[in-house]
Formats: structure tokens, sequence, C-alpha cells
């Protein structure tokens, strides 16, 4: 970063000892797996600058905010509506992190055996390293996963935090409860920000999510094409990217990279080679700086098409209907719209089973690589299903589970050349 923000750090609370460690490990780390690719797109280089700046320029923007009298707000999850921050002048940020700085403490509260995103996140605000996490005025959870569910206790002795009940079911029942949920926490964000969610500000915010939606969607039309004008890494880097950046700047940034996406399919020039594999990437969510599966993937002469995660398609691939004429009715489409998110929290979850063989076909994958963090149960269990129901469908797969840690990247890039080779040979 060009400009020095220590200063500004050290006055929200980071542990400028620590977060300098982090610092050290990001710059290497992103370039080489980002600034080595051949035939990036010019329109990457807002999504760089982004990261250059990750904890500088957006988190100055969060503290003006902050002066100017508006809340942050964190969320870990994807149910956690944003339309209803946003509309109460809130600013939500996501905080799930994808890498082991802060274990250490966090394992003096947690088990040493538990989901690495979990243990990420604490020990991201136990060691004070995140300034997205010190810059928050509450963090929302959710009870998609009993570790979560738990940690949240804890992490209520540190920060404010708002629980949302995630039904486990998709029955009449369970969506009143889940509206009944979204509902509270509209109450919530009101009496937090002190500002009242009305009829226009709703409307307004859900136009400008869905405009990110919208845009994000329209990146992913363009995959579908052969070659795909993009690289797998550079559209999870975005999709990442979406999920703390000011909203209208990057919908802004990114239709104009669509725009030149657009170019570069008339003009045949792709990521990689049209016979390149073609692979579409699903399981536990890849939390900013997690990019090792997907590095490996593309270095082994594969193209990811689509991500069936929580950093990837559940985060846009469904709107908010914009016709609700009051604020009742427009909660009642966002709770629906959000309990059409395929997680495996849910039971049955039959949506992501027929929700990853249509996207085979729509994005004529080659083969699914199913990534697990190790100890996420849900999507561990659930990666049996998943697999049958591919098999069902000639639709090939590798099963890989793993951590943020780099000690098994051989291993698994032995594994997915081999994957590749098997796809290859079909």
């Amino acid at each position: 970063m060009a400009k020095d923000y220590r200063q500004m750090w050290e006055s929200i609370g980071v542990d400028l000892e620590a977060h300098d460690k982090l610092l050290n490990v990001l710059p290497p780390t992103y370039g080489q797996v980002y600034m080595s690719q051949e035939n990036r797109p010019e329109g990457m280089e807002y999504f760089d600058f982004v990261i250059s700046e990750v904890h500088g320029l957006r988190i100055q923007e969060l503290q003006e905010h902050k002066a100017a009298g508006g809340k942050v707000i964190g969320a870990f999850c994807v149910f956690v509506p944003e339309e209803i921050v946003r509309a109460a002048g809130g600013i939500c940020v996501g905080l799930c992190s994808g890498v082991e700085i802060g274990a250490a403490k966090a394992e003096k509260v947690l088990p040493r055996n538990i989901c690495p995103l979990i243990k990420s996140f604490m020990g991201f605000k136990l060691g004070k390293v995140c300034p997205y996490f010190e810059s928050c005025d509450m963090v929302v959870g959710e009870t998609t996963c009993d570790g979560k569910k738990k940690a949240f206790e804890i992490l209520n002795d540190y920060v404010p935090v708002h629980m949302m009940e995630t039904p486990q079911m998709k029955r009449e029942k369970d969506k009143q409860l889940w509206r009944s949920e979204v509902q509270d926490f509209l109450v919530k964000v009101e009496e937090f920000t002190g500002s009242k969610v009305t009829d226009t500000s709703l409307r307004q915010s859900i136009k400008d999510i869905n405009g990110k939606r919208r845009a994000l969607l329209r990146l992913s039309e363009l995959r579908k094409n052969i070659p795909t004008p993009i690289s797998g890494k550079d559209c999870l880097l975005i999709e990442q990217i979406a999920m703390y950046d000011d909203v209208p700047r990057f919908t802004a940034q990114l239709n104009a990279l669509c725009d030149e996406l657009e170019v570069r399919v008339k003009e045949g020039k792709g990521f990689a080679e049209p016979a390149a594999p073609r692979i579409i990437v699903t399981g536990t969510p890849m939390a900013l700086p997690n990019w090792k599966i997907p590095h490996i993937i593309e270095t082994s002469g594969a193209v990811i098409v689509a991500e069936e995660l929580c950093t990837g398609l559940r985060y846009f691939e469904n709107l908010v209907p914009e016709e609700a004429e009051n604020t009742g009715q427009m909660v009642e489409d966002i709770a629906s719209r959000y309990l059409n998110i395929n997680c495996a929290c849910f039971t049955p979850n039959e949506g992501r089973m027929e929700k990853l063989v249509n996207l085979a076909k729509e994005y004529k994958a080659d083969g699914i690589i199913h990534c697990s963090l190790a100890f996420c149960d849900p999507y561990l269990v659930e990666a049996n299903r998943v697999e049958n129901i591919l098999k069902e469908n000639d639709i090939p797969m590798l099963k890989i589970e793993t951590d943020y840690g780099q000690e098994d990247s051989g291993q698994i890039k032995t594994r997915v050349e081999a994957f590749l080779e098997m796809i290859d040979k079909k």
C-alpha cells in the first residue's frame, strides 16, 4: 500500500505486530496466484487495486462512515439480508476469514479440531488482526452450522452479536419462522442504527443489491462461452470482493469488465485453450484469501467455469422481486429469496443436487471438484449424496478435504492432475 495507514489501524484497536504478519503473507501470495496469470482482462486492474488497498482505502471509508454517524455491521454468512442493513443507512461487510493467522489465540477458546474458517474468524477477532472486524459495531451470526453457532456465544463477549435462527428445513412452518427472523432483524438494525427503514429506502436498497447481483450474473453467463474469457481465479476474487466493497462502485466496475469480456468473446479470446477441461468447484466457502484449490486447478491445465459456493453462485443467483409496494411485502420477498439458498445445513437438500446437475449442463463442464474444509460436517457428509447424484448423471467428481495450510498442496495437485487426465480419456 502506498499510503501509511498504521495510525488508522492503531486507532481502531488493531494489533500492529500481528497485522504486519498478515500483510507479509498477502502480497507474495497474491502475486504468485494472480499476477502470474497471462492474458488477463484489463478490467481486472480495479480488483487488483482493491486487494492492494484491502486494509487501507476501504477501511478508511468505513471509518469516515462511522465518523458521520453511520454503523458498520459484519456478516459471516450469505443468509444475512444486506438489503436491510443498507436500507437503514448501514454498511454490511463480509467477515469470514481464509487464512491461518490468529489460530493460536482461537485455540485458547475453541477445540483444536474445528473448521478452519471458524478458527480463523475467531483468531482474527481475538488477535485483533482484521481491521474489518475492528470496524464493526455489531456482527450477525446464524445457525447454519453448530460450530459457528457455539463460537458466536464466545464472540459475543468481544463484540455485540445478533443471532438469526436459520431453519434446517423448508416446510411452510420453517418459512414462517424465517420470515419472523428477517422481520426481527429489521427491527434490530433500526434500533442499532437509529434509522428507520422506510418503503423508499428498502425499495432502493433492494434495487442496489439486485444491481450487484445482476452484474455478477452477467459475469457468470459470460463464463459459459468456449473458450471462457476469464479465469476462475479472477472470478472467485471478484465474488469475494463483492462482499465488502462499496456497492455502486463495485457494480459499475464489474459491468465495465463484462463489457470488455463481451468483446473478448466476440473475438474468440479466452483465458485458456478451448480444449481445456472445464471444471465446476463446489463445497464450503472459499473466503478471502483462500485461493489454494482454484490455483492448483488452473495451473494444472483446467479452467474453472463456475463456483457452486457461498463465495459464488449461492451469493448472487437469486434476485429479490422489486414490485412490492410496502415494507411488509418487501420483507417477505427478501425472506423468500434468502431461503432459496442451497446451503448444506438444509435437510433434505435436493435443490443443491439438482442445481449441480443443471450447472454441469449449462456450463458444459467436464467434471466437478467438491472441496470441503476439514471438520465441515455438513458439506463433508453431503458430499456422499452429491457424488451419487453426479454418478447417476455421468458427471465425474473429485472429492477434496483440506484446510488453509499449504502442506497438502503437492498431494492435491497430483490428485487434480490425475482427475483431469481421467476426464480427458473419457
